[in-house]
């Protein structure tokens, strides 16, 4: 598991390491770090990595998510994905990103997500966090 993980953060790396990536952070129960890029206006496809957990124990989830409103301020999206590790099961994130500043590459953003797990365990995971997106010039 952990030599998977490692190519496919590297491989996600090195293929948008020049690209318009973006970092999060969600803070919550079940707690995680993500990387994405947007392709387009609406289509950001997310990798993610559960925290505060051993190596043995890391879930790992990729999400497919669409901009359904989009402001200068304010991005509200939902999607759909795949989670693997603790909680394996199907994830449907809903949540808003924040940009309250006038340089829009640092925000915050609120997720609610449930999991519906293949065997009959099924959670809902509410998050708050921060992003930084790497924006091109």
């Amino acid at each position: 598991m952990k030599k998977m993980l490692f190519i496919a953060l590297f491989g996600l790396f090195s293929l948008t390491g020049l690209s318009q990536t973006t970092i999060t952070f969600h803070q919550s129960n079940l707690p995680f770090l993500g990387v994405n890029y947007q392709f387009g206006q609406r289509f950001i496809p997310e990798f993610r990595v559960g925290t505060d957990t051993f190596f043995e124990d890391l879930s790992a989830e990729l999400a497919a998510n669409y901009i359904f409103k989009k402001t200068d301020r304010f991005e509200f999206y939902g999607g759909a994905g795949l989670r693997v590790g603790s909680f394996d099961g199907i994830v449907v994130p809903v949540g808003l990103n924040i940009y309250p500043f006038d340089q829009k590459d640092f925000g915050f953003h609120i997720e609610g997500a449930p999991i519906l797990g293949f065997n009959d365990n099924q959670v809902f995971r509410g998050s708050v966090g921060i992003r930084y997106r790497f924006i091109k010039n």
